[in-house]
């Protein structure tokens, strides 16, 4: 069983420290991915922001507002949907500044506010990498080793059921029968 708990650790740790060494490639490429969003929809608004600079003083809001107060329901209509790419570009920016920090901090932000749909979008075209920078592999190591620490708790506590719950004994992973009760 030792054998076996040894070799499965190591291939954890292993694994782990891969898994870890692709996620900076994989934020890189969300970051990329959300770069090009936010271009897209800004080019989008530009015709709009062009008219909102013509008749509105160059505010997108009153332009939006003049749709939305309009009983032409085309119209309004119109104005609901460029007030959603308002937004859309309002969150993407916000994504793009939390992004806008150390590997450690991007990992933090994405995982308490990141786009779900924009984290999907990235997964699907996904091309695993491994940065060989100092932060990149200092995150692979510390990452991979804390998988590797969860892994071995739950390997001892599940060992410390086993023996609680009266699950097989060394002797009967030695060779035993397992079912004589061990002598204390």
């Amino acid at each position: 069983m030792a054998v076996i708990r040894g070799l499965l650790d190591r291939i954890v740790l292993l694994c782990a420290v891969v898994i870890a060494g692709c996620v900076p490639s994989f934020i890189a490429q969300y970051r990329q991915h959300a770069g090009g969003r936010l271009e897209q929809v800004l080019a989008d608004l530009a015709p709009f922001q062009r008219i909102a600079e013509r008749e509105h003083g160059g505010s997108l809001q009153a332009l939006v507002q003049y749709h939305l107060q309009s009983r032409d329901p085309t119209f309004h209509d119109e104005g609901a949907a460029l007030q959603r790419m308002l937004d859309a570009a309002q969150r993407l920016r916000e994504l793009m500044r939390g992004l806008d920090s150390d590997l450690y901090h991007q990992c933090l932000y994405l995982l308490l506010h990141g786009d779900r749909e924009l984290a999907h979008a990235t997964w699907q075209l996904y091309q695993p990498g491994f940065a060989l920078s100092v932060q990149s592999v200092l995150f692979a190591l510390l990452i991979g080793v804390l998988l590797w620490l969860i892994f071995l708790g739950f390997w001892y506590v599940l060992a410390w059921l086993m023996r609680r719950s009266g699950g097989p004994t060394r002797g009967a992973l030695a060779g035993g029968d397992g079912l004589t009760p061990r002598r204390p």
